[in-house]
């Protein structure tokens, strides 16, 4: 791949350049924040129990946050990029010099889009009811039967990156062609896993999990044509990734690391020193000279409210990472081009001086296993299972029961596509098309009401 080579205005389901004032790629951003599945975000968990009289980040929050990681590191590393092109590609010069920015920002917006309510326990819930039941009969066949190997796998392992993709680009009944309409350079960049589920392959970064469900296959291989992406594998189909992804991981791996930390501290999980200590710490490692930590330290012994403190030390580490980040990517450019960088930034920050070691091991000693987060995790999986067990019978069912009949009247106009498929996969997508939208409050009254627990009343 060659960086002159790695973007363009053309957008998915559109032939049209927009003549606007507007470049393409803000225009993304645009579309990004004011679509409903953007903002269904601010009541789908982070990470701990929404709402709450403390205001901790859900998937909303985080994915401003990281967009705003993701500008820094586009405009760092668009400025680098772009001075080799400035007497000899007006084009690639004007792009990285003003608007990868925007791309990257865009993407960082979009990245959580495809995630269900509840968090990691709604992807996990999805997966395991398929898993769970795959000998379970239908009209006198097994479940799993009635799908192919490659559109079962899809099923047994959601992918929450997958469906940010389909959500982008997937055509719904009733909507615009080609879903946000956003550029291919946009959809790129959030395209972390290149590859189909079949081809996932622990060993390897861009296989870790799967990008792209067969119903959308066909626009990610417009997509890297276009962009000159590097074909791995046709069969299984894989790519490498494309170099925007790094930048756009490397935001969300720098804000999630980070700010987790924060909202223990704010509920009183973790004490005001402790979480001090590791962010010092990692203050420390990323800038060995100590100039740095011991300024920042300073500011920080003279700060009275624990909150403000905890945020000043959380925003001094993300501009270390962030300058760290821009170095790492532009010394590994060249393997990045060629497909043959198999790491991560941060994780290769993290294996140079381990900055991340006692954040990690904090977080997983005292965060993710806290009372109330493994709390909301087994409510979500209870919720999300016994919504898929309502829906998808009555999806598959050659013929529905009244009960199923009824079910199926409250799948939204946009999602029934499979009044027109014989299809049994794309039929299930519809049931996860709608199941994954919800937000957690959302999910939780709708399984209180379908299983009786309350009762529907109107005013």
């Amino acid at each position: 791949m060659e960086f002159q080579r790695l973007f363009t205005t053309k957008r998915v389901g559109s032939d049209k350049v927009p003549a606007d004032t507007r470049s393409g790629f803000q225009r993304d951003f645009d579309r990004l924040i004011f679509s409903s599945a953007f903002r269904r975000l601010q009541n789908k968990t982070q990470v701990f129990p929404l709402p709450g009289t403390a205001f901790v980040h859900n998937r909303l929050t985080h994915s401003l946050e990281v967009a705003s990681v993701g500008r820094s590191l586009g405009k760092m590393i668009g400025e680098r990029i772009s001075t080799p092109f400035k007497n000899t590609h007006e084009e690639a010069y004007e792009f990285y010099r003003y608007e990868l920015s925007n791309v990257i920002a865009a993407a960082c917006l979009a990245h959580d889009i495809g995630n269900p309510a509840f968090g990691h326990s709604g992807e996990k819930a999805i997966s395991a009811y398929f898993i769970e039941r795959a000998a379970e009969k239908l009209d006198g066949t097994p479940l799993q039967a009635l799908f192919s190997e490659r559109e079962w796998k899809d099923l047994c392992t959601f992918e929450g990156n997958a469906n940010a993709v389909r959500v982008l680009t997937h055509s719904y009944r009733g909507r615009f062609r080609g879903g946000f309409g956003l550029t291919y350079t946009t959809i790129a960049a959030i395209l972390k896993y290149p590859c189909e589920s079949v081809a996932v392959d622990k060993a390897y970064k861009h296989r870790k999990k799967w990008g792209f469900f067969r119903t959308e296959q066909q626009t990610i291989e417009s997509i890297a044509a276009e962009l000159d992406m590097i074909r791995e594998s046709s069969a299984p189909l894989i790519y490498k990734r494309h170099p925007f992804v790094y930048l756009v991981e490397a935001a969300d791996d720098i804000c999630y690391s980070i700010v987790d930390l924060e909202d223990a501290q704010r509920l009183g999980i973790l004490g005001k020193e402790e979480v001090a200590a590791v962010l010092i710490d990692v203050i420390q490692k990323l800038d060995p000279a100590e100039r740095e930590s011991n300024k920042t330290y300073g500011y920080f012994k003279n700060m009275g409210d624990a909150n403000e403190a905890i945020a000043f030390l959380r925003a001094r580490v993300i501009n270390l990472f962030t300058h760290r980040a821009t170095e790492i990517f532009m010394a590994n450019s060249t393997a990045i081009l060629a497909g043959t960088y198999n790491s991560t930034l941060i994780d290769t920050i993290n294996n140079e001086c381990g900055a991340l070691h006692h954040v990690n091991a904090l977080s997983v000693e005292k965060i993710y296993g806290h009372d109330t987060v493994v709390q909301v995790e087994i409510a979500g999986y209870n919720v999300m299972s016994e919504l898929l067990q309502l829906f998808v019978p009555a999806l598959l069912k050659e013929a529905p029961t009244h009960k199923e009949k009824n079910v199926l009247k409250l799948i939204p106009y946009q999602f029934t596509a499979f009044e027109e498929t014989a299809s049994k996969y794309e039929k299930v997508l519809c049931a996860l098309d709608f199941i994954s939208g919800m937000t957690d409050e959302y999910a939780t009254e709708m399984y209180r009401r379908l299983k009786g627990i309350v009762i529907p009343r109107h005013g």
